[in-house]
């Protein structure tokens, strides 16, 4: 391989060069003193874009996650919520975030503890084994994962399991659990090489497990009494029941009946086609991880409808790029890094995805359109980092960013076009657990 090293003389060259270039200098001299992304923000977008919108279905307050990456269980409880205020005619309605939470901890072990049993024949520098060895119990998921926790456990309204300083802050909650599974992870390695029977290990360390969950969370409630009071101040009382009594009684939607729509533009994965993750996953035994690829626009067309019907949708996407987090904006061009540099720094979309650029990061609840005609020209988007930032905690979203950094939205399998419901039977392509839709929010 023939080698390229910086030399001395290059060094001075590149001195020379940027002593000359008068601008280069004046921006050092901002950027040295300034937030760089304060001083790249086109100020002709900012003031080109407004909060108010068309079509809104959101009258409700904002949540908070605060210190912890839980944004998909908040997006997706966020979308109940609608339903569960709509309904009852109740105001400040929120579930309890905690408890899913709690069990979405102890399944993610538990699946964990299964990968590390079904992958032992491997070594440790298999990038199966060393994605899950990574990250091995971290707050993210995926819109399955979220319906999965439904399914299995119900949910509960807040006050049944408020939240802790862990739950609000999971750093240190997250690392005893890593070492606690990474330490598990080697004996049932070295019990399935000696040939012992490694389920009493797993049963072991999902005990432990539950332990340190319940220290750090509190422990879920089994029954709770549910009772409301409506927008006309009538008191009703629900009674005593389980969480998933709760959720098959209260919330009018069919989670099952949801698939996850996603853009992935990379040619390796065609439109129309179905794509799952290898070894992706929390609830073992529960519903797997599936998206259905479809070009950006369909996206939209999708989103549209469900606003238009008065429901808000889940969405992932790469929330970081060309955002400004005070102001809650998001546009194509609202940063001008290529201006401030004065260097090339575009790609395609499918180029960011296949370098390492850019993949799904945050969920959040799309809330609101403002069309012209029949075109979008942005989105409401409800955020979960409170309400004292943006516009009371809500974004706003411009078309323009939507196509470039909106990766998946979770919508009704009957609003479907008829011919990419179609597909929804056919195998998927599976991709590796590195692959950036292997992301988790």
């Amino acid at each position: 391989m023939r080698t390229s090293p910086i030399t001395s003389a290059d060094v001075a060259g590149l001195r020379t060069q940027f002593a000359g270039d008068k601008l280069a200098r004046l921006v050092q001299n901002a950027v040295t003193t300034t937030d760089v992304r304060t001083l790249a923000l086109d100020r002709t977008v900012v003031t080109s874009i407004d909060p108010s919108m068309s079509h809104q279905v959101d009258t409700w307050g904002v949540a908070n996650q605060k210190k912890s990456g839980r944004c998909w269980l908040f997006a997706g409880l966020n979308l109940l919520k609608q339903h569960m205020i709509t309904e009852l005619r109740v105001d400040g309605f929120e579930f309890s975030q905690n408890y899913l939470h709690f069990w979405d901890k102890l399944e993610k072990a538990n699946w964990f503890l299964t990968s590390m049993i079904e992958l032992a024949g491997r070594p440790l520098d298999d990038r199966t084994i060393a994605r899950l060895l990574a990250d091995p119990i971290g707050d993210g998921g995926q819109w399955d994962m979220f319906v999965s926790l439904v399914q299995k456990y119900g949910v509960v309204p807040k006050y049944a399991m408020p939240e802790t300083e862990s739950s609000s802050n999971t750093r240190e909650m997250n690392t005893t659990l890593a070492t606690l599974l990474r330490r598990a992870a080697g004996q049932l390695r070295a019990a399935v090489t000696a040939g012992a029977d490694p389920e009493p290990l797993r049963q072991a360390f999902v005990r432990d497990t539950y332990r340190v969950l319940s220290i750090h969370l509190g422990t879920p409630p089994e029954r709770f009494i549910w009772q409301w009071r409506d927008k006309d101040r009538t008191f009703t009382r629900g009674g005593e029941m389980t969480p998933l009594e709760f959720a098959a009684t209260y919330i009018p939607v069919d989670l099952s009946e949801y698939v996850c729509v996603v853009n992935d533009p990379r040619p390796t994965s065609p439109y129309g086609a179905t794509l799952t993750v290898d070894h992706l996953g929390n609830v073992v035994g529960g519903r797997p991880v599936l998206y259905l690829n479809a070009e950006s626009d369909t996206l939209k067309s999708l989103v549209k409808k469900q606003i238009l019907d008065n429901r808000a949708v889940w969405f992932g996407c790469d929330v970081g790029p060309q955002f400004n987090r005070e102001a809650g904006l998001w546009d194509k061009h609202l940063l001008d890094f290529e201006g401030l540099y004065g260097i090339g720094l575009e790609m395609t979309k499918a180029e960011r995805m296949e370098l390492g650029e850019s993949q799904m990061t945050h969920a959040m609840v799309i809330t609101g359109l403002d069309l012209m005609g029949d075109d979008i020209r942005r989105y409401r988007v409800e955020n979960s980092w409170g309400d004292e930032r943006a516009d009371k905690g809500y974004d706003t979203m411009n078309d323009s960013w939507f196509a470039e950094y909106v990766y998946e939205v979770a919508v009704p399998v009957a609003d479907l076009p008829a011919d990419l419901a179609a597909q929804l039977g056919e195998p998927p392509i599976v991709l590796p657990l590195w692959d950036p839709m292997g992301a988790l929010a």
